[in-house]
């Protein structure tokens, strides 16, 4: 079986905190939209799909162990400033 060696280089390292931040708001939409729900079986689907979810955020961030809390956290204004820099992802 071939093992795939994880790219850790500075831009993966950007374009990895980027995804996370989709993540993130990924898990907000879910949440919102389990709010509103009423069926139960729909709500433990939504529940499901947030467990998996965390588990990929939990992944790049074992990935990329040096990254503090606050760097996954950071706000909108980090990725502005990287656009201004002319950085742009592929994601």
């Amino acid at each position: 079986m071939d093992i795939k060696k994880e790219d850790k280089s500075e831009e993966s390292k950007i374009n990895h905190l980027r995804y996370y931040k989709s993540l993130t708001k990924v898990i907000t939409d879910i949440q919102e939209e389990k709010s509103r729900e009423k069926n139960i079986t729909i709500k433990n689907h939504l529940d499901e799909r947030i467990d998996a979810v965390e588990k990929d955020r939990q992944r790049i961030k074992e990935m990329f162990p040096d990254i503090t809390e606050e760097e996954w956290n950071v706000n909108t204004n980090w990725e502005k400033s990287q656009q201004a820099s002319g950085f742009t992802s592929r994601l």
